[in-house]
């Protein structure tokens, strides 16, 4: 699947599949910063990224950041439109410090890691019924 992309700076190096099995690409910031402990900051990729058609760019954590840096994604993860492709349209990693310690990232830290999913549009249909028994939710299954 070809992708445009676009960088604010070419010193930015494109994302990269580390391994020939690898499901998604690294994504690390485009400049230094510190995030105070227990606060959320925004950093800039430097990427615009036009996803396909069709599709839905997800950007998560890397499973190594909360470990290494504490730093997680700051609303699980993040979700690219397809309409969000224009020239002011940067990917920014939104960035939670949870330790008690500030935390310094640095340019090309390969912080998160991005994905390519189908998406499917639905039509809603209401119904006054419906055609299952209740089972139960949050853990109740056993």
């Amino acid at each position: 699947m070809q992708v445009k992309i676009f960088r604010k700076d070419s010193s930015v190096p494109l994302p990269v599949y580390q391994t020939a099995g690898s499901v998604a690409f690294d994504i690390a910031p485009s400049e230094d910063a510190v995030i105070p402990p227990h606060e959320i900051i925004r950093v800039p990729t430097g990427l615009t990224i036009c996803t396909p058609p069709g599709h839905m760019l997800l950007i998560a954590a890397r499973s190594s950041t909360p470990m290494r840096k504490g730093l997680m994604i700051a609303n699980g993860i993040g979700i690219v439109d397809q309409d969000y492709c224009g020239p002011g349209d940067e990917i920014k990693l939104q960035l939670l410090n949870f330790t008690d310690k500030p935390v310094e990232i640095k340019k090309g830290d390969r912080l998160a890691q991005g994905l390519f999913l189908t998406i499917d549009r639905v039509e809603w249909e209401e119904v006054k019924t419906l055609p299952h028994q209740s089972r139960g939710g949050f853990g109740s299954t056993g």
